[in-house]
């Protein structure tokens, strides 16, 4: 006779690395969430100076991923993603830092109040309890999510991309190192086990366990993740970002947010994907940023419109088709097409944007009004930058990841977003 389907949370010795690992996560996360600030900052700090101290073995572990990506034909783009310095090392510590300095969320209150009978109530804020992330060759992302996890008071398990295996191991490994240094369980940073999809199947199967999943990467990792797990899903989206040049824009602003937008640093999904430009200042406009854009290195995808204009640009310039408009390419591409109005922007925005940010340039207050209360995305940027979508620049620290979904969080997600709430209620024997 068979016997039934253990459930993960009945069965106290699963056989699954993977659950295993939920396990001993959910354990830690338990000896987390009562922690105060001063306890989990000083966890942080040593994270932050083992980083420092450990750079080397974190470099050369490194150097065997990029190495490997090469040999595979890698996109300079991710290759740029997965890379490490010791300068960029130095910067993922300072991002650590940054979140030290950050206010805890937990025990926040969100409301209270003394009910009409005389209950006390308040809302409190809460950490998440187990938090997976499934991400690609970023492998600054496995020490974001471990600092904004520990400081919010939650255990992380970590499934990084095979690409970064050697890099993502070497930081777990220091992490770990100055978590469990600092008195705290080393359990609340781990890996999950394995490099195969099961692994992955398993973690996102592990309901009950791990109490939610954010997936960073391409479009497949992030459908993937959201149709196929049962564990509850925050939904960050890749980058296909706009940004529109209305005909009352100031020129040289323009195409200094323009070349800024696209190629401050292409690989990101922050970066400008789309080019759209009003028709009155098209024929002033388009010369010169064409211009600029080959200059640094941009080929552009453009309609007809643009095309008609480009004649005599320094520009690399090839016929848009329509797959152009939707694609995040992460490189030096941008699309470009010339719009009627400020409303044929936004139908044009709604119809293709990914929902990350759009950018206006305008001198006229009643179009950068009309743009923002137009456009449904995450940031709606007014001449500015579509780089500044970013948990450190809004001031938030390092961040878990950019949400394009609208429930519990949207846009740059950071220590707020990694809580959930409960009540309190407090009575003088009080009985319904």
């Amino acid at each position: 006779m068979t016997s039934a389907p253990t459930s993960p949370l009945t069965d106290p010795w699963p056989k699954s690395p993977v659950l295993q690992a939920a396990y001993r996560a959910r354990a830690a996360a338990a000896d987390l969430a009562p922690l105060p600030r001063a306890v989990k900052d000083d966890a942080l700090l040593a994270m932050a100076d083992a980083l420092e101290v450990r750079t080397k073995e974190i470099v050369e572990a490194n150097a065997a991923d990029v190495e490997r990506a090469r040999e595979a034909g890698t996109s300079d783009a991710i290759v740029d993603r997965l890379t490490l310095t010791p300068e960029r090392v130095r910067a993922i510590a300072s991002d650590v830092r940054d979140v030290i300095a950050l206010p805890d969320p937990v025990g926040e209150v969100v409301r209270g109040a003394t009910l009409p009978n005389g209950i006390d109530l308040r809302q409190v804020r809460v950490p998440l309890g187990v938090v997976g992330i499934i991400y690609e060759a970023r492998p600054n992302v496995t020490v974001d999510a471990a600092a904004l996890c520990l400081k919010s008071g939650n255990a992380v398990l970590l499934r990084g991309s095979s690409s970064a295996s050697h890099s993502n191991a070497a930081l777990v490994k220091v992490l770990r190192d100055a978590v469990g240094g600092a008195g705290l369980p080393a359990d609340a940073v781990q890996l999950v086990p394995g490099e195969s999809r099961e692994s992955v199947r398993e973690l996102m199967r592990a309901r009950g366990l791990v109490d939610v999943l954010i997936p960073r990467g391409g479009a497949s990792l992030i459908r993937t993740v959201v149709e196929e797990s049962t564990v509850p899903v925050i939904e960050t989206g890749t980058g296909n970002c706009h940004v529109y040049v209305d005909a009352d824009a100031d020129l040289d602003m323009a195409v200094e947010i323009l070349v800024n937008s696209k190629a401050q640093r292409p690989s990101v999904c922050n970066a400008a994907e789309t080019l759209l430009v009003h028709q009155d200042i098209a024929p002033r406009f388009l010369p010169r940023a064409l211009d600029a854009l080959a200059e640094a290195g941009v080929t552009v995808h453009a309609d007809e419109r643009v095309m008609a204009l480009a004649e005599g640009s320094k520009a690399t310039v090839v016929p848009a088709v329509v797959e152009d408009w939707e694609t995040e390419y992460l490189s030096y591409d941008i699309a470009a097409g010339v719009v009627d109005s400020l409303e044929a922007a936004v139908s044009h925005i709604r119809l293709w944007s990914s929902g990350h940010t759009e950018a206006i340039v305008t001198s006229s207050q009643k179009a950068a009004r009309r743009f923002t209360q137009l456009v449904d995305s995450t940031t709606v940027a007014v001449n500015a930058s579509t780089r500044f979508t970013d948990g450190g620049q809004f001031g938030f620290g390092a961040e878990i990841g950019i949400s394009t979904q609208k429930l519990h969080a949207r846009g740059p997600m950071a220590l707020p977003e990694l809580t959930s709430t409960k009540y309190i209620v407090t009575g003088d024997g009080h009985t319904r």
